[in-house]
């Protein structure tokens, strides 16, 4: 007998398929870097989030190690039973000290943080308001959170004013990626944040891509938005911290308020106490990583002169470690991820859903670990496929 709903995700899997929508999982060897193996293959890889090539370093491998010995694998518990290890505790003050904000909180997940911040921040009395471009966690966590969902137009500031200006709600709450994913732009904290001082609501900033990389490795923050009790602050750590996980910073009663109602911090086990002791050596070498960061600024420059003249894309403008390659269409942008796959260069096509219709791109990240070659042979391999 035939099964009608197995049948119809058959059919979706197929449509997907024909509109060059299929995704699929690429098979990592060994450590994640500039040169990876990917199912077999060994080639210089421009999709990682890895900005400061801290992911394989040797100081975090034998902070890994040490703590191995320490404090085993499993933490055991969650974080209100026993599973609350002084290798959290240290990372989270270390945080907030680093990132210039009261206090802080490890997550296991970016995607964890942001729905517990809004859940616990916001209910069915309240609004919040959202980038259009902002990530699918922020979408996610502002419908769960069961307050009304209000949507503006990618940075268009006069829009999310007459959004304020017209809410009623008892608890508001401004949230925007702090550098967007997609197109590797920033977002314009300060006047996100003169917004949220008008018409008194939070100002929650997700920095899954600036923590480590802008303002000596601190993140996208202004030093007038460190300074505000009502903006809250998320660094995810799986990325220029080269770890996992996640940590949010805020005024003190905000952390403390998160501990007793966020449920996805309450009701989970918490993360291996291990890789807290390996964000405490990420955080040290951020901090003294400025040389890391001016490797990393070269290559985008590096990189900007060479493709200025290309003829198969239009580099978004982007001063950041996330350089979109625009296409257009998805066929053409999967094509064109192919043909760079066939010259040994990982670069991974963007589409729809993800990005709008008919702005397919390349999404080409760099790393310090890659080299000035590494940046050339990608220069060299665009212009002669186009």
């Amino acid at each position: 007998m035939t099964y009608a709903a197995l049948t119809r995700l058959q059919q979706g899997l197929a449509a997907l398929k024909a509109g060059h929508l299929e995704r699929r999982r690429l098979l990592l060897d060994g450590a994640q870097g500039a040169h990876v193996t990917i199912n077999g293959q060994r080639v210089i890889s421009f999709c990682s989030n890895d900005y400061l090539g801290l992911a394989a370093d040797p100081a975090l491998v034998a902070a890994a190690h040490a703590a191995l010995d320490a404090c085993g694998v499993g933490a055991g518990a969650a974080h209100l039973i026993t599973g609350h290890h002084r290798f959290h505790h240290g990372f989270e003050m270390e945080f907030a000290r680093f990132v210039g904000k009261p206090a802080a909180l490890l997550f296991s997940t970016g995607y964890l943080a942001n729905l517990a911040v809004l859940t616990a921040l916001v209910g069915r009395h309240g609004e919040v308001f959202g980038d259009k471009l902002n990530h699918a966690s922020l979408v996610d966590a502002a419908q769960l959170s069961g307050a009304t969902f209000t949507r503006h137009r990618h940075g268009d500031l006069a829009q999310l004013e007459s959004q304020l200006a017209k809410s009623a709600a008892q608890d508001k709450a401004v949230v925007s990626d702090l550098v967007f994913s997609m197109d590797g732009d920033v977002a314009p904290v300060d006047a996100l944040l003169d917004l949220a001082e008008r018409y008194d609501a939070w100002l929650y900033l997700d920095d899954a891509h600036g923590f480590g990389v802008l303002n000596g490795g601190r993140g996208g923050l202004t030093e007038r938005a460190r300074a505000s009790d009502r903006v809250i602050y998320l660094a995810t750590l799986g990325k220029a911290a080269g770890v996992a996980g996640a940590a949010v910073a805020a005024h003190a009663s905000v952390i403390d308020w998160l501990i007793q109602k966020a449920r996805p911090y309450i009701y989970t086990t918490a993360s291996p106490p291990l890789l807290a002791a390996c964000l405490l050596e990420s955080l040290r070498q951020i901090e003294a990583g400025e040389a890391r960061r001016e490797r990393l600024r070269g290559h985008i420059a590096q990189l900007r002169a060479g493709l200025a003249d290309l003829k198969c894309g239009r580099l978004l403008d982007s001063a950041t470690p996330i350089q979109p390659l625009l296409i257009g269409a998805n066929a053409d942008a999967v094509r064109l991820s192919q043909a760079l796959l066939q010259r040994g260069l990982l670069v991974p096509a963007i589409r729809t859903p993800t990005v709008p219709l008919n702005t397919a791109r390349l999404r080409l990240t760099l790393s310090a670990a890659h080299s000035e070659d590494d940046v050339a042979q990608l220069v060299e391999a665009l212009h002669a496929i186009a």
